[in-house]
C-alpha cells in the first residue's frame, strides 16, 4: 500500500506488477552487463589502452561507482520508472528531463540492436550455413516473446542464463590460471600499468570503450515500479552488480592480456574482427576453449543480455509515453501480464530493423558502440547535476558528501573520459542532442510543453531525516 501511495504522489497508478526481489535485481543487472562481456571487445580495449586493459576496467569501476551512488540518491527521491529521464525532469526541470530522456534513448534504443547484431555475426561465423539475418530474427523473436509473457518469466530465464555464463567464465579463469602457472604466456602486471605506454588521455580513451561492458547496472533503475522492498533495494542492487561485475571483468582481461600470442600486432593494428580474446583462450586451453568462449559470448549477448536490454528500453518508452512526451500507445499495459506490451513490441521491431541495416555496413558495430557509450555518459553527467540541484539547491540539504562531493567527483571523471572519447561518436552524439532540442522546440510550438505528473514545490528536508 505504501509503495502505491508513493506512485500516487506523482499522479501515477501502480500498473506494473511488483514481483522482483533483491536477488532478481542483481541477476538482472549482471545479465544486462554480461559477466563475459569483455570477451567481445577485449581487443579494442587492449589496443586503446596500450595493453593496460585491466587498468581501463578498474578505472571504469571507480568512475561508475560515483554514478551508481547518484542513482541511489535519486531513486530514493523519486521511486518510479524512467531512470535519468525522471530524475533530471523532477530534480531539475521537465525540459531538462526530456533532453536527458532523449539522450539516454540513444543508449537504450541502440543497445538491443547492437547486441543482436554482434551475437548474430558471431553465430554466423560459427555456423556459416545460417545467415546473419536469420540469427538476428531468431534472437529478436525469442526475447520479445519471453518479455511479453511477464517480468517474472524474464527474471527466471535470465537467472538460468546467468548461471551458464558464470560457469563458462569459471572454466576460462581456471584454465588460463593453470596455463600461466605452467609457463604459457607472460606473467606480469602490464595489464594494470605499463610506464612505456601510459598517459591519462590514452587511458581515458580506453575507458570510453570499456564503458560498454558496464552499461546495464543503470537499467536496474528502470524496475523501480516492479520491485518489492522499496527504492533502497535499487541502490543496493546497483552497487552490488557494479562491484561484482568489475571484479570479474578485471580478472578475465588481466589473464587474457598475459596470454595474447602477438601483443605487438594487436597494439599496432587493433582488433577489427573482435577475436583477440579467443586467440588468448586458444593459447590457454586450445581450440575447444576458444570455441566455447566465442559461442558463449554470442549466446550471452543475443539472448539474456538483449532480453533485459529490451525490458529497460520498453520501460523508458513507457515512462515517457505516460507523460505524453512520446505517442500514447506506448503507455499501454497488458492487464493480464502487467507488461508495457506495445513498448516491448516496438523495441523488438526497432532492434530488428536496426540490426539488419547496420549489418550491411562494415563499420556498423563500431558506430553503434560509440554512439551508445556517448549517450550513456552524457546521461550520467546530467544525473550527477540533478543530484546537486535537487538535494543541495532545492531541498537545501547539508549532506555535502552525498549531495555534492560524490556527484561532483563522478561528473569530473566522466567528463574527462567523454572529452577523450571517439571523435566520430562525439559528433554524431551532439547531432542527436541537437535533434532532441528541435523536437523539444516542436513540443513547445504545438502546445505540448514537457510536464511530469505530480511535480510540486519542494520543501527543505529536516536534518534528522536527511540520511543516505
Amino acid at each position: 500500500m505504501q509503495l502505491q501511495e508513493e506512485l500516487g504522489r506523482y499522479g501515477y497508478r501502480q500498473e506494473l506488477a511488483r514481483r522482483l526481489r533483491f536477488r532478481d535485481l542483481v541477476a538482472y543487472g549482471l545479465v544486462y552487463m554480461v559477466p563475459i562481456a569483455p570477451m567481445a571487445i577485449f581487443g579494442s580495449v587492449y589496443a586503446g589502452s596500450g595493453g593496460m586493459v585491466a587498468l581501463a576496467y578498474a578505472v571504469g569501476v571507480v568512475a561508475l561507482v560515483f554514478t551508481a551512488f547518484s542513482y541511489a540518491q535519486m531513486v530514493k527521491a523519486f521511486p518510479i520508472a524512467g531512470s535519468v529521464y525522471n530524475y533530471a525532469g523532477r530534480g531539475i526541470s521537465a525540459p531538462v528531463g526530456f533532453l536527458a530522456g532523449w539522450v539516454i534513448l540513444l543508449d537504450y534504443v541502440l543497445v538491443p540492436g547492437l547486441l543482436y547484431l554482434v551475437a548474430s555475426v558471431a553465430m554466423h561465423a560459427t555456423v556459416p550455413t545460417v545467415p546473419v539475418w536469420l540469427w538476428l530474427l531468431g534472437f529478436v523473436a525469442v526475447n520479445t516473446i519471453v518479455n511479453s509473457v511477464g517480468i517474472r518469466m524474464t527474471a527466471m530465464v535470465t537467472r538460468v542464463m546467468l548461471v551458464g555464463e558464470l560457469i563458462i567464465l569459471a572454466i576460462f579463469l581456471a584454465v588460463a590460471g593453470w596455463a600461466l602457472a605452467s609457463g604459457r604466456g607472460r606473467l606480469n602486471w602490464d595489464g594494470f600499468y605499463n610506464a612505456d605506454t601510459f598517459t591519462w588521455p590514452l587511458l581515458a580513451g580506453a575507458v570510453s570503450i570499456a564503458v560498454l561492458s558496464f552499461l546495464g547496472f543503470d537499467g536496474i533503475s528502470m524496475l523501480a515500479e516492479e520491485t518489492k522492498g522499496g527504492s533502497r533495494q535499487i541502490g543496493r542492487a546497483m552497487a552490488a552488480v557494479l562491484i561484482l561485475a568489475g571484479v570479474l571483468f578485471i580478472a578475465q582481461t588481466w589473464l587474457a592480456a598475459m596470454l595474447i600470442p602477438d601483443s605487438g600486432t594487436l597494439l599496432a593494428q587493433g582488433d577489427p574482427n573482435g577475436t583477440a580474446f579467443y586467440h588468448a583462450a586458444a593459447v590457454a586451453g586450445g581450440g575447444w576453449l576458444a570455441t566455447l568462449c566465442a559461442v558463449s559470448t554470442a549466446i550471452a549477448w543475443g539472448l539474456p543480455n538483449s532480453m533485459v536490454a529490451q525490458v529497460a528500453t520498453s520501460r523508458l518508452l513507457y515512462a515517457m509515453a505516460r507523460d505524453r512526451q512520446l505517442p500514447g500507445f506506448l503507455a499501454k499495459v497488458s492487464l493480464r501480464r502487467s507488461v508495457s506490451i506495445n513498448a516491448t513490441l516496438l523495441t523488438g521491431a526497432v532492434s530488428l530493423i536496426l540490426g539488419l541495416y547496420m549489418g550491411t555496413r562494415t563499420d556498423g558495430i563500431t558506430l553503434l558502440s560509440s554512439l551508445i557509450n556517448f549517450g550513456a555518459m552524457v546521461a550520467f553527467l546530467v544525473l550527477h547535476v540533478s543530484v546537486v540541484v535537487h538535494h543541495l539547491v532545492r531541498r537545501r540539504s547539508h549532506h555535502w558528501w552525498a549531495h555534492l562531493v560524490m556527484p561532483a567527483a563522478g561528473f569530473v571523471i566522466l567528463a574527462y573520459v567523454l572529452i577523450n572519447a571517439n571523435i566520430a561518436a562525439q559528433r554524431l552524439g551532439l547531432a542527436w542532442l541537437a535533434l532532441g532540442v528541435l523536437v523539444l522546440a516542436g513540443l513547445y510550438v504545438t502546445g505540448r510543453r514537457p510536464a511530469l505528473s505530480g511535480l510540486a514545490p519542494v520543501q527543505p528536508l529536516r536534518r534528522d531525516i536527511e540520511r543516505v
